[in-house]
């Protein structure tokens, strides 16, 4: 077989299953069908997956007259992913199956962020999770890690300023580590991939997604694509500047965005109130502003607030639909209105129509998920091309 032909086998190959991950169950000839392949080429791959444990037949479909045909499903438990979610404050760990469903995880709170402690708790919870995995064909597929700072193309985090790194190479570790395949990416690209896949963003293209913890990130998925910029380093809009002159950001700037809406502000002006200690965490001021009404409206005016900045991005981008996520989802229950306000009396009216802002169906997860699909699709991907070598 030519390389020529050997490469249209392998991307039919890889299409046949993600047409039967997508949109299964589906027969042999509903796959010939969607994809204009000819029953016979499609009977010859969907054999190969078959030998190679990615799919599997499963009862009889509806019969159009003649003989009821076997329907084949994706084989989602043949192979495990992990994706990790690196906080500032607390690193949350999950086991996908393929299908991107949360079998096992693991959450750690910690006040330390730096990279040797930082890399022994990842370390810890990934072993964890390995040896919570399910026996399958696969075992763990690899590695997804979320991060909240700039990384370059080759996994590289150059820099992540609330953590205080610079330039570590946090993928050669983990690989080294595990001996699997290890996918390092903004932590903010992530969760705007977690949710397109998963969440709130399955039915738009082009979506902006706000990660909203210690810091703030922004992950842009415009005409259904993952946008990541010329080097790879789009979506530090936490470090845009809404106030002149403004307070002092460890990025070296002032006035940033993320210094007026994050949890670090929250937790930050509680501690100015007297009403929490340094242990307390964000879900202990959700519990407070119930019923303390001082709490509530910090919530509110770190609402306010990120409305500023979503404002700057609505009338930037145009999108269809703005996701708040990470840990600050959590307190929906007062960001929304004040957040809303100031996009309804700011924002260009022109934008405002067709546009949707929620918030993350994944809450927490949209992150790990997201690294956790990358990894997926990578082995999906990949493996074909070794089975079929």
């Amino acid at each position: 077989m030519s390389w020529n032909q050997q490469l249209v086998k392998l991307n039919n190959k890889s299409l046949v299953l993600k047409t039967i991950k997508d949109h299964g169950p589906l027969s042999r000839a509903d796959i010939s069908q969607r994809l204009g392949l000819t029953k016979g080429t499609v009977s010859s791959l969907v054999n190969e997956l078959l030998t190679d444990h990615f799919c599997y037949e499963t009862g009889p479909g509806e019969s159009s007259g003649g003989r009821r045909p076997v329907m084949l499903l994706f084989n989602q438990t043949s192979g495990y992913s992990i994706g990790i979610d690196l906080g500032v404050n607390y690193i949350l760990g999950v086991l996908t199956d393929l299908n991107g469903n949360i079998v096992n995880e693991q959450t750690i709170f910690s006040q330390t962020s730096t990279f040797e402690h930082t890399i022994v708790t990842i370390k810890k919870i990934i072993s964890n999770l390995i040896s919570r995995a399910p026996v399958s064909n696969y075992g763990v597929v690899g590695i997804g890690i979320g991060v909240p700072g700039i990384v370059n193309k080759e996994g590289e985090i150059l820099l992540a300023p609330n953590l205080g790194w610079k330039s570590v190479n946090l993928q050669a570790e983990i690989e080294k580590e595990f001996q699997l395949p290890v996918i390092i990416e903004n932590e903010a690209n992530a969760g705007a991939y977690g949710e397109k896949c998963f969440g709130a963003g399955r039915p738009f293209e082009d979506i902006i997604y706000i990660s909203a913890g210690i810091g703030i990130g922004v992950g842009f998925i415009l005409n259904n694509e993952l946008y990541r910029g010329r080097n790879g380093f789009s979506g530090e809009m936490g470090h845009m500047i809404i106030q002149a002159d403004g307070k002092e950001c460890s990025c070296g700037s002032r006035g940033c965005w993320e210094l007026y809406a994050s949890e670090k502000v929250i937790l930050s002006e509680a501690n100015l109130l007297k009403a929490i200690t340094p242990e307390h965490t964000l879900e202990d001021l959700l519990e407070f502003a119930t019923s303390n009404n001082e709490i509530a409206n910090l919530f509110e005016k770190v609402g306010f607030h990120l409305g500023i900045g979503i404002n700057n991005i609505i009338n930037t981008f145009n999108p269809e639909q703005i996701i708040i996520g990470n840990r600050l989802a959590m307190a929906r229950e007062w960001l929304e209105d004040p957040l809303k306000q100031v996009v309804q009396n700011f924002t260009l009216k022109q934008h405002q129509s067709d546009l949707r802002i929620t918030f993350a169906e994944l809450s927490i997860y949209s992150a790990a998920l997201g690294v956790s699909a990358y990894v997926t699709e990578d082995f999906l991907r990949s493996d074909i091309h070794t089975q079929s070598s």
